[in-house]
């Protein structure tokens, strides 16, 4: 993507203002509305408009970059960009968020935007705009002088946004809206899988199989699976409707292309690890270089809405032999989803894959490397998940973040685990996907082992220095976990004791949670991994950039 040259062409500034103005005259009243039942539908008056024909019909330059559709966040409003074919990717510094105020003569509020994406999915990129009042239209303009016209906006508590299609033909949507119980399988009757080409045309209905939590498995229509082209240029949109209804879930949910088969055949990867982070780039060489050197093959990152150039981090890892790849996942409050989408790519290559935190560490106290530990449990048949205890550490007297890293710094932690992580055969997952972040739920006649404390436990550095805690508070990506500000569940266990519901730090925090000392992984990495010559951890070493 970086070495595409930029060419593109937009409409003139002064066309556009009277153009918008123009689609306001007729449906102003569509701008306030962001419920599934009265979609706003902006693009259908643009669709034809793109710079070429706007500009000049003489023109031989591809069709302009447009704006596919936009989803309001809590806290900020994802902006999709589609690109023709080898057009160039805009950069942050190419473009402004600009904010239209319906029926009205004023020039937008252009904003510098929060992020861009390299890329999202195949000719798809996100621009993150800084969230601005309801009411106001968000689109995109580039900074030689052109705006793009906005795309239908959507609320994000109620979209289908994620889909893929199964090996066995069925397509899994990932859906927001219905307000499914957890951990439970719904009535699959009640609802139909609806297809279509655009955001209001949805032509072909399918049946569903299974309903659970955020996700639906549902048949794919055989018009579709015979038209794979279709599929591979993203113009498949998939949504789900309760049945004895009209109303459609909105929908930005694209099937990619059906997953290989691969089933019965030897895995690439014996151990796998997937994660969902935000803003986690600092701590993750010591994670990945670790848990590399104790076995781990393969990582599979869910980045969801980082800002910290954290790709850059995953680069320099790559470049040392790391396999690492990064999959964009800009859905919040949507980890189960996003774990069980992740072990759906990850069953093709992985024989096992494990689901931890990037402040979560394996401590084999036993010795041995988890292959070791995975290849005795591989020989029961009926074992699908192995639960691992996590121990969870304080802050262990520190108030600055330690420079050789958690497992180092951090050395007192509670005295019983709080609670266990699983690693699982992708193959043994039920056909609903269902998950609890700490464990799945598994085919029938498969069962879950538990590993025992002086073999394998999870040191989770939970409660660090106040500086690395308090960004806790900004959000929460577990879907049934309350974030911290909310007067909700304030007893659960993925709470803090006694903190409350402010990011104000206890004039005691450095010595909380310390029941036991336990320095037994810090004596094990600092005797593996120091180096002789320069005394320093191979995390503290400089990055390799290609």
């Amino acid at each position: 993507m970086k070495d595409r040259k930029k060419r593109t062409l937009f409409l003139p500034r002064k066309v556009f203002l009277c153009l918008i103005l123009l689609l306001v005259f007729f449906s102003v009243h569509r701008f306030f509305s962001f419920n599934e039942a009265s979609q706003t539908k902006l693009v259908a008056l643009w669709r034809k408009n793109n710079a070429v024909e706007a500009i000049s019909g003489e023109s031989t330059v591809d069709p302009a970059i447009t704006v596919e559709e936009t989803v309001i966040l809590p806290d900020q409003a994802l902006v999709f960009l589609k690109y023709p074919q080898s057009a160039p990717l805009l950069t942050k510094d190419d473009i402004s968020c600009i904010y239209l105020l319906p029926n009205s003569s004023s020039p937008p509020t252009e904003l510098s935007p929060e992020s861009t994406e390299d890329e999202y999915r195949m000719g798809r990129q996100i621009v993150r705009c800084p969230l601005h009042p309801r009411g106001l239209i968000v689109s995109i303009a580039v900074n030689n002088g052109y705006y793009l016209s906005p795309g239908p906006t959507y609320r994000w508590d109620s979209l289908a946004y994620e889909a893929m299609i199964d090996r066995d033909n069925t397509t899994i949507v990932f859906i927001k809206g219905f307000k499914l119980r957890g951990g439970r399988e719904s009535d699959p009757s009640k609802f139909k899988c609806v297809y279509g080409w655009d955001s209001s045309n949805f032509t072909l209905q399918s049946d569903v199989i299974s309903i659970a939590q955020e996700i639906v498995r549902c048949r794919t229509p055989l018009s579709l699976l015979n038209s794979p082209e279709k599929i591979k240029r993203n113009s498949v949109k998939v949504s789900v409707r309760m049945v004895g209804t009209r109303s459609v879930l909105n929908s930005v949910a694209r099937p990619e292309i059906r997953l290989e088969t691969g089933h019965g055949l030897r895995k690439q990867y014996q151990m796998c690890v997937c994660t969902m982070v935000r803003n986690q780039a600092r701590f993750l060489r010591e994670w990945v270089i670790y848990h590399g050197r104790i076995g781990v093959e393969s990582w599979f990152i869910y980045d969801n809405n980082s800002d910290d150039n954290i790709e850059q981090v995953i680069e320099s890892l790559s470049n040392t032999n790391y396999n690492i790849t990064r999959y964009i996942w800009p859905w919040i409050k949507s980890q189960e989803a996003g774990f069980s989408h992740c072990a759906l790519r990850a069953r093709n290559s992985c024989e096992w894959i494990g689901f931890i935190d990037v402040d979560e560490f394996f401590h084999l106290k036993s010795g041995v490397e988890l292959n070791g530990i995975l290849g005795n449990r591989s020989m029961s048949k009926e074992i699908g998940e192995l639960r691992v205890s996590c121990h969870s550490f304080g802050p262990s007297g520190l108030k600055k973040l330690p420079l050789e890293g958690v497992m180092i710094g951090y050395t007192c932690r509670m005295k019983m685990p709080e609670r266990h992580k699983s690693i699982v055969k992708p193959e043994a997952l039920d056909k609903t996907l269902i998950n609890v972040v700490h464990h799945f739920h598994l085919k029938k006649g498969l069962k879950h082992g538990n590993v025992g404390r002086d073999v394998l436990v999870i040191n989770h550095y939970k409660y660090q220095v106040w500086e690395v805690f308090k960004e806790k508070f900004y959000r929460r990506v577990a879907t049934y976990v309350s974030d911290w500000q909310q007067e909700r569940n304030v007893r659960s266990k993925d709470r803090t004791p006694g903190l409350g519901t402010r990011a104000v730090e206890p004039p005691d925090w450095a010595g909380k949670f310390c029941e036991v000392k336990d320095t037994g992984l810090k004596n094990r990495v600092l005797k593996i991994f120091t180096d002789p010559k320069t005394g320093k951890l191979p995390w503290q070493q400089e990055p390799v950039l290609s």
